[in-house]
């Protein structure tokens, strides 16, 4: 899972979570990311049939978050997002761990929360786990990322940008470097430029959530909030 930062829109999960995202938004969010070739639109659920109609054809994956913005929904409630979203077309699901549950040192707990989801879906989409970095300190940081690859999962992710903080260089490489090498590290919340994402990338990311993907491989900054 490991890449060039040469072609920058095949790092980029295309984002649109925001409440009020109308049908006409995620649109123009997979025309987006079918011109600029990015990896995956990552969207809230309701969406995936939708997405799946536009980007039929193409190379565009679908990302759909779970579990999303606090993480603390029902395991089993998680795990029946997860596995609707893969049976309507999601290739990737993005779900929020138990926060307050890892803050509290309930690290079986959480690793069985990730475990049912990895679950619901497997081999058919892959499980991104969302830690909310923003909350944690350094030995939380490290116990995430080593609960989430006990659990299955395929990539440890930094934010859900709704929470405190977003992806920074130096939590990119502590997660790097506490996982093993075929999991995959995603930079998510306050990658808005080309500068940023290419930091992200040389610190090991090898895939990056924004909403700013289209100022980001034209060289610009982006104004979105995600």
């Amino acid at each position: 899972m490991t890449g060039s930062c040469g072609n920058i829109a095949s790092f980029i999960d295309h984002t649109l979570l925001k409440a009020d995202a109308s049908s006409r938004a995620i649109e123009k969010l997979c025309g987006e990311a079918r011109e600029h070739g990015f990896f995956s639109v990552c969207v809230n659920g309701i969406w995936v049939p939708y997405c799946a109609e536009l980007l039929a054809g193409s190379s565009v994956k679908i990302s759909v978050v779970c579990g999303f913005p606090l993480g603390a929904n029902a395991s089993e409630a998680k795990a029946f997002e997860a596995a609707k979203a893969a049976e309507q077309g999601a290739h990737e699901i993005d779900m929020v761990l138990q926060i307050g549950q890892l803050l509290e040192g309930r690290y079986a707990q959480v690793e069985e929360d990730i475990r049912k989801v990895v679950r619901a879906v497997q081999g058919v989409a892959i499980v991104k786990v969302i830690f909310e970095t923003g909350f944690l300190n350094e030995e939380q940081k490290i116990a995430a990322c080593k609960l989430s690859e006990q659990a299955g999962a395929h990539y440890v992710k930094t934010s859900t940008g709704f929470g405190p903080g977003g992806a920074t260089v130096e939590d990119i490489r502590l997660m790097r470097s506490s996982v093993s090498s075929h999991i995959g590290v995603k930079a998510s919340g306050s990658v808005r430029d080309l500068e940023t994402a290419g930091k992200m990338i040389e610190a090991g990311a090898t895939r990056l959530g924004t909403s700013s993907g289209v100022a980001i491989v034209r060289g610009q900054a982006g104004t979105g909030g995600y």
